[in-house]
């Protein structure tokens, strides 16, 4: 199987495979030879040239720095775009919904749409990140993607992380942020809407998945409570939908586009639970994992490889991406006790007729 990947025309795939599941070292040849193709080729010139043109927006540079570091650029662009994201920041830690312009003392008033659910805009010139009217995700995207580019232990990237852990609802999880009509000093916060609630816990899937994969690229957090109980939420939902197996590698590759706000991670990928668990250091053993781990090997094809319905050309890096969460599950050494959860995807009403 892993000769398929590393015949794979991807420079960045053979590069991966030959460093992460071959365990080639990196001043080998050929491994040199696929890093200068990957300087060169046509994807990731096209990635860098957008994430120049996103230096003052920091949530569409974060997912571009996941991008590149998912295709293993790591040139100086990285550096500099993650200091451009930092001069965004505010000084609680997150991120406001709007950046203002480097010449500017703050932010220019506009019309900002805070939640896809909304139909309503925020009103002009309302501090959007101030006291209740944050929406999570804002902070959340460019923090992955600075810690995608390797600047995880960074001093603001470390005020970011602390900023989420203040966020976090009593039962360990996260809220997607109110919307900017709701909320406030004495009101009480919106519930979550049904098709983003977790099934036992009372904040939103979306932003729980999100913070959980800002602190599983973190060298020291990733193995903290506060991801392995973001964690145990995610997989208290046992649903088994073929039909987004890889939705966020296709992303990452750039087969599909990273839309939404509050939704923004709200497809249940059970190829990104998987990756996520694996490096918060969940355990093999963990019941939930190990019928996952059970349900995608039902559905390997023939060749070894894991198929993708709707992108056939992404089979090998799905593969490639299920293979190193199964590896990393064998240095896993924690253990959820959660029992089962039902799930529905959301409530039906009563029937008119």
């Amino acid at each position: 199987m892993n000769t398929l990947l590393l015949g794979d025309p991807s420079p960045s795939l053979q590069w991966r495979a030959a460093v992460e599941l071959e365990g080639i070292a990196h001043d080998d040849d050929d491994v040199q030879a696929s890093c200068a193709e990957i300087r060169e080729s046509a994807a990731i010139r096209s990635l860098l040239a957008r994430l120049e043109a996103a230096r003052n927006r920091p949530t569409a540079a974060g997912y571009l720095l996941c991008q590149l570091a998912y295709l293993g650029y790591r040139g100086p662009e990285l550096s500099m775009a993650v200091e451009a994201m930092f001069a965004h920041q505010q000084s609680d830690g997150s991120w406001p919904a709007q950046a203002p312009s480097p010449s500017q003392s703050r932010p220019e008033p506009a019309v900002v749409w805070l939640d896809d659910d909304s139909d309503q805009p925020a009103r002009k010139g309302q501090p959007l990140a101030d006291g209740p009217r944050f929406v999570t995700m804002q902070t959340v995207v460019p923090l992955r993607g600075i810690a995608a580019a390797g600047f995880a232990a960074d001093p603001g990237a470390e005020r970011a992380y602390e900023w989420l852990l203040r966020e976090r609802l009593p039962d360990g999880s996260w809220p997607a942020g109110p919307k900017a009509d709701l909320g406030g000093p004495g009101r009480p916060s919106p519930p979550e809407k049904d098709y983003r609630r977790l099934p036992r816990g009372a904040g939103c899937r979306s932003a729980t998945t999100g913070v959980v994969a800002c602190f599983a690229l973190h060298p020291e957090r990733r193995r903290s409570d506060a991801a392995r109980i973001g964690v145990d939420h995610l997989l208290a939902r046992e649903t088994r939908d073929e039909s987004t197996l890889g939705w966020e590698v296709s992303r990452l590759v750039g087969l599909e586009r990273a839309m939404g706000q509050i939704t923004f991670y709200v497809t249940f990928d059970p190829a990104f639970l998987l990756d996520l668990a694996s490096r918060c250091g969940v355990s093999a053993a963990d019941r939930r994992v190990r019928d996952l781990v059970t349900w995608l090997e039902t559905v390997r094809g023939p060749y070894g490889l894991w198929e993708h319905h709707a992108h056939p050309q992404l089979s090998r890096w799905l593969t490639f991406d299920l293979e190193c969460s199964l590896r990393r599950l064998a240095d896993g050494d924690w253990i959820g006790n959660e029992e089962p959860a039902g799930f529905t995807s959301s409530k039906r009403g009563n029937r008119r007729y």
